[in-house]
């Protein structure tokens, strides 16, 4: 049971240190719309949506109001649309048509996105999978709300080079097909390797094959919640540090349980995790960067700075795991640039670099997250990075991601607005050699030796 002095004491974090509630995350299976008539096929995605979702957004207004937590988003994840269309959808424009049912459930429904506009093709590629994949940028022009994702690879699988190499001609189009929005449309797609079932947050987010007709899923943030806990043991040894981030994640994930509790019961569908990851916003005070620096770095970015996310992310994850029986998602440290004002900070002073957030990549929660590029970046260089990421995320048997954004008609030096949640960003150095003999290689990098684990 979540008590009232645990609610108080997170009233506190709340006003004097920006925690918040994420989102509260609807999973809901589509796998019973499927038909091979579009026009049924859509009807019955839209009506399912729409029936399950109506009450969501007004549920989570009143459990804000009830105890006073913000819950910044509401969101819906569903099954990965390759595997419900592809009886019905004969064509690129068909899935399109898909898409913009999505987004129309998600408007009528009052959510901010919606996820599980999806593939999964770690092993191969089928028509329906490429389809989808090809209309990606046609769709994320013409929705609003609308989120993607492709799954290119896994440590039991190894990786779809072949899907790597057509993802990084899928973001290159993106961006030149919302390019009257800053290529906008690169913000609300992620490539992935071992992409989880159950991640509430987006653009990554889709409702996996194994979960049940519907679920809540509910993401906590707290970066500053985290570092106003650091600035009590400034200069103390690193095992009363890690102590102090385990506690501090234990209270912040219970604030997510009591929100996950509330919002199961009164929507009558069943709990299904917590996700605690430190996803920063835009605001002074709420960063993952500021945490690192007040560990002791003169800089995200400096030597050290891998380190002291490895920590940053380990003792997250210990403090949240005492406070759930069901925590689950990507769960760890978020390193999105754009969102972060102190990742912001250390690109502009020259701290941070390309190949440095790499580096971090390994330890953290994700990837390679919301980092603008030059619009002309070629696409083999994209699809290089994707597989750089993919290869971290294989052999270390967890879940990376690239969410990389070529803003067309920028260069190295200026700034992108993306507004709210997605902030801005300093458009980055991206290494000028190139890989394009590599990625056309084709075929499939194997999986690792310990992946048989049988």
């Amino acid at each position: 049971m979540v008590t009232i002095l645990e609610v108080n004491e997170t009233n506190k974090m709340i006003e004097q240190e920006k925690l918040d509630v994420r989102t509260i995350t609807l999973g809901i299976s589509l796998l019973d719309c499927c038909d091979a008539d579009l026009d049924a096929l859509n009807r019955n995605i839209y009506d399912k949506i729409t029936r399950l979702g109506k009450d969501l957004v007004s549920t989570g207004r009143e459990i804000e109001l009830e105890y006073g937590i913000p819950i910044v988003n509401k969101r819906i994840s569903v099954t990965p649309i390759a595997l419900v269309a592809g009886r019905a959808c004969r064509s690129e424009e068909d899935f399109v048509e898909v898409a913009k049912t999505l987004d129309k459930a998600a408007r009528d429904t009052g959510v901010n996105f919606l996820g599980g506009y999806s593939a999964i093709v770690s092993k191969g590629t089928t028509p329906t999978d490429e389809a989808l994949i090809r209309s990606i940028p046609a769709a994320l022009a013409a929705t609003g709300r609308v989120c993607s994702s492709v799954n290119i690879g896994s440590t039991k699988t190894g990786i779809n080079m072949d899907a790597v190499k057509l993802m990084g001609e899928i973001v290159r189009e993106t961006a030149e097909a919302t390019k009257e929005n800053n290529s906008l449309g690169c913000a609300k797609l992620v490539v992935f390797c071992n992409a989880p079932d159950d991640n509430p947050f987006m653009a990554g987010a889709f409702h996996g094959v194994s979960e049940a007709d519907a679920v809540i899923n509910v993401g906590v943030s707290g970066p500053g919640v985290i570092k106003h806990a650091l600035e009590g043991v400034r200069g103390k040894n690193f095992e009363v540090l890690c102590e102090t981030v385990k506690r501090t994640a234990f209270k912040v994930t219970r604030a997510g349980q009591l929100v996950a509790q509330e919002a199961s019961e009164r929507l009558g569908i069943p709990f299904g995790i917590v996700d605690l990851s430190l996803a920063p916003t835009p605001s002074v005070g709420d960063s993952v960067a500021g945490i690192l620096e007040e560990m002791g770095l003169e800089s995200a970015g400096a030597p050290g700075t891998t380190a002291a996310l490895a920590l940053l992310n380990d003792q997250v994850k210990k403090g949240g795991i005492m406070a759930s029986s069901f925590v689950g998602g990507l769960s760890g440290a978020f390193i999105p640039v754009s969102e972060d004002q102190g990742m912001i900070d250390a690109v502009n002073r020259g701290a941070l670099t390309l190949e440095k957030l790499e580096a971090m990549t390994c330890v953290c929660s994700v990837g390679l997250d919301m980092i603008a590029v030059p619009g002309d970046t070629p696409a083999s260089t994209i699809s290089g990075i994707i597989a750089d990421e993919a290869a971290i995320g294989m052999i270390n048997n967890k879940t990376t991601a690239v969410r990389l954004i070529p803003v067309v008609g920028k260069d190295v030096g200026e700034t992108v607005e993306f507004g709210g949640l997605l902030g801005h960003a300093p458009v980055q150095q991206v290494n000028r050699f190139g890989c394009a003999d590599f990625i056309n290689r084709g075929g499939r990098i194997p999986a690792p030796i310990h992946s048989f684990k049988n």
